[in-house]
């Protein structure tokens, strides 16, 4: 009898998901289609928060002086107490390409009590933006990662203009060539989907709201009417976060892109494994409950069809295999995404029970003093939480 109610559960979960889940699983909502607007071009500025972002800053810097926008447009780099040669990448990137005086770098502040590390980087960015003379309509909060097409912030500001949005975000395209990348990458930006639909997030009827911190154009006087970055000062998860505080004020819209890509590699398990585990308990809000809740969750939906269809259990087999298909079929519109074998999409179960693991792995390094642990800092005891 047990063996049949989980069947049961388990096909009314799939069924759900790709129902009733804001067709999530199309990954459909794009920046394919540019919006219409021929100007004014308002002033944007780019604040870009930068710890020890030797690698990728230089491309980035060099990627948004590139842009064909017709607009004022200027970048600020906080250089957040790096190690290594940030600053220096930063201000000869700049300089390669003719365009010194559009960049300001700032020696980032020491981090207090009761802030995130990028969130503290962002905030003196834009507090620094805020006092220009003539203070710009937008601010572009990307990261030291992320590289853009030459029409990226052109069709960003379009977007945000003709449809009036306080906050306009792409999910950048991230780096899958390696193993591990091909792994485990297409299922992250699926489950990202999963949990926050974006055809919910741009309904403005709907409580989702949703953003990849890695691309948001942001209007700076919503962001200020808001309370500014302060007030999402202790958050790891921070893009979401700041959506949620935007769209009570106005209209917000995320989707994917071909326009925007993170140049950051994770060519090893560990890789991944740390990119996940250092918000994933954050996002249970540092519960047991949820932890327990979400463990639960996610072996009914992902591992438990492989058991039942392993399984001689007749009916119960039959919808394990069932509900298997409709997960590898769910999958393969993020595997074409990516441009990733559709052979990829049987092995879900798999990369599903990993990222089970590094959850485990997120509440584990919060309860040893480790939690939000990135570039040699622990950013969880700022924040009272150990």
């Amino acid at each position: 009898m047990a063996i049949q109610l989980i069947a049961s559960m388990v096909l009314a979960v799939w069924l759900y998901l790709l129902a009733a889940r804001g067709g999530f699983w199309r990954a459909a909502v794009r920046d394919d289609v540019v919006a219409s607007w021929r100007g004014p071009w308002p002033g944007v500025s780019a604040v870009i928060p930068a710890r020890d972002e030797a690698d990728c800053v230089g491309e980035a810097v060099a990627s948004l002086l590139r842009q064909d926008y017709p607009g004022e447009f200027g970048i600020v780099v906080v250089d957040d107490d790096s190690r290594d040669a940030t600053a220096q990448i930063a201000r000869a990137a700049a300089a390669a390409q003719g365009a010194g005086d559009r960049l300001t770098v700032l020696q980032g502040r020491a981090l207090p009590e009761g802030w995130t590390g990028k969130v503290w980087a962002q905030d003196q960015g834009v507090k620094h933006v805020e006092g220009m003379a003539a203070p710009p309509t937008y601010l572009l909060l990307t990261d030291a990662d992320i590289v853009y097409a030459p029409d990226a912030l052109t069709t960003l500001v379009a977007r945000a203009e003709a449809d009036e949005l306080v906050l306009t975000s792409l999910m950048a395209k991230l780096h899958c060539e390696s193993f591990a990348e091909r792994m485990f990458v297409p299922a992250f930006v699926f489950f990202f989907q999963m949990l926050y639909p974006f055809a919910w997030s741009n309904d403005p009827r709907h409580g989702v709201a949703a953003a990849a911190g890695g691309c948001m154009l942001v209007r700076r006087d919503t962001l200020h009417e808001a309370g500014g970055l302060e007030a999402i000062r202790d958050a790891l998860i921070d893009d979401c976060t700041l959506a949620r505080k935007l769209k009570a004020r106005g209209a917000t819209w995320i989707g994917l892109t071909e326009r925007v890509h993170s140049i950051r590699l994770y060519p090893r398990l560990r890789d991944i494994r740390h990119m996940v585990s250092r918000t994933a308990y954050a996002q249970l809000r540092y519960s047991p409950l949820l932890l327990a809740a979400t463990l639960f969750g996610l072996a009914l939906t992902y591992v438990a069809p492989v058991a039942l269809a392993i399984s001689d259990a007749g009916l119960a087999q039959f919808i394990g295999i069932f509900a298997w298909a409709l997960m590898a079929f769910a999958f393969l519109p993020m595997l074409r995404f990516y441009r990733i074998s559709p052979l990829w999409a049987s092995a879900l179960p798999i990369i599903a029970a990993v990222y089970m693991a590094f959850t485990i792995d997120s509440a584990y390094q919060k309860m040893h003093g480790r939690g939000g642990f990135w570039k040699g800092r622990p950013q969880a005891n700022f924040l009272g939480l150990q």
